[in-house]
């Protein structure tokens, strides 16, 4: 069975004041998985997450993460202006970008983040916009595959991030003549991995090129970032990730990398986004057509535009029909939205109970990449999002968007005045 923290009766509660679609989160959910987290790599003294904005950025989560210790992670202008509102500071936030925009290292320089360089070019870019700190970080790109067991789990040789080994090298070098005196390694190799090798192998790649570096040019390395990657159970017959596991795997790479090194005290970062929230939200949907033709169709008010990812990726996301989770799977349904697209389908030939007009569906994992994916195809609007308090209270935390907000960018010609 897949976690479930909305019951039919409090979800009615809740539609009735924001009707559906809405993304609802559980704050307790949040919570605990952030304490668990923070527990598993307390053997590190200085261990930080910086959550990936981009997956939920929503500043009553940041505010709830904040309040548990956790940085942000910022990939673009907005998200920084977003970290700054909500009163992060320094090396509280974590500037990982690509192709950066001159405004957006100013922004960065300004806040005193932490920049990640994805490329060695960006430093005399950065240099010539904004200014080089004297901490910064360097992401690491070193090519192949990845594999765990033998099985490929990324092509990082294919991907547009990061810099060679022999680049950071250089970089390292052409950035100490420039007063850098603290560094950092950040790599991300793969995404949505299940099991709990992933992030052990990591670590020891990245701590395997940081004492070389160290030998090869006396940097002063401050941190490794581990990134994300860390998945999910998407499905209801896979297991959750052990996160303590994952923890005692990347120790032991620390032990027999860093420790046996003139390296002392590396902390370690975190920037997780779908495992940090993906698993504590809910998209919630009524049933409101059904058809009839050559498969069974159950038409919901939530689309793809709500949650795109089984849409652009096929992904599968668990769905419960609220009231009716003892009841037997003996329908098999195409459960679609109202997009003028084909793939606008959160399930395919889904085996599930019987389902009628007016029911209400979760659609489950949509608290990451869920609503921050969404957009305005065929002028559909953004659902609201709303907080399960831990006490069952609940409170909105982004309104619905409107008509209005739709035209807001085009609302200076006159056929469009009513909606100023």
């Amino acid at each position: 069975m897949k976690r479930l923290f909305l019951t039919l009766e409090k979800a009615k509660e809740i539609i009735a004041k924001y009707p559906t679609p809405i993304h609802v989160y559980d704050e307790k959910g949040i919570v605990d998985n952030a304490r668990e987290l923070m527990q598993a790599f307390s053997w590190n003294k200085n261990f930080k997450e910086y959550f990936a904005v981009k997956a939920t950025p929503n500043p009553e989560i940041l505010r709830i993460l904040k309040n548990e210790g956790c940085g942000v992670d910022c990939a673009s202008y907005t998200e920084l202006l977003m970290a700054d509102a909500m009163g992060f500071r320094g090396d509280e936030i974590m500037f990982s970008s690509n192709e950066t925009a001159p405004e957006e290292y100013q922004l960065a320089r300004k806040l005193n983040a932490i920049i990640n360089l994805d490329d060695i070019t960006h430093i005399e870019f950065l240099e010539e916009v904004a200014s080089i700190p004297e901490k910064i970080c360097l992401r690491y790109n070193p090519g192949g595959k990845f594999t765990i067991n033998n099985q490929i789990m990324g092509s990082p040789a294919d991907a547009k991030y990061g810099m060679t080994r022999a680049q950071l090298a250089q970089a390292i070098k052409k950035l100490q003549k420039k007063g850098v005196k603290g560094f950092g390694i950040h790599s991300f190799l793969a995404s949505n991995t299940m099991g709990n090798e992933y992030y052990p192998k990591l670590a020891k790649i990245i701590f395997e090129a940081m004492v070389e570096l160290y030998e090869e040019t006396g940097a002063k390395f401050i941190f490794a970032n581990l990134s994300g990657g860390i998945g999910v159970p998407y499905r209801p017959n896979q297991k959750k990730n052990d996160i303590f596991v994952i923890a005692e795997g990347v120790k032991k790479a620390y032990e027999e990398t860093i420790q046996k090194s003139g390296i002392k005290d590396i902390a370690l970062y975190t920037e997780l986004g779908r495992y940090m929230l993906a698993p504590y939200g809910h998209l919630v949907t009524t049933a409101i057509h059904e058809k009839h033709i050559y498969k069974e169709y159950i038409g919901v008010d939530a689309c793809a535009a709500n949650l795109m990812r089984p849409a652009i990726y096929g992904a599968y996301h668990h769905i419960t029909v609220l009231g009716k989770e003892d009841e037997k799977p003996e329908y098999t349904y195409d459960v679609v939205g109202s997009l003028c697209e084909n793939s606008d389908k959160f399930a395919i030939d889904r085996k599930l109970p019987k389902i009628d007009k007016g029911d209400i569906l979760v659609i489950h994992d949509a608290g990451a990449h869920g609503f921050s994916m969404g957009y305005n195809y065929n002028g559909k609007l953004r659902s609201a999002e709303v907080l399960l308090k831990a006490d069952g209270s609940f409170k909105l935390i982004r309104r619905a968007e409107t008509p209005k907000d739709y035209f807001a960018t085009i609302n200076f010609y006159p056929e469009f005045k009513d909606y100023r």
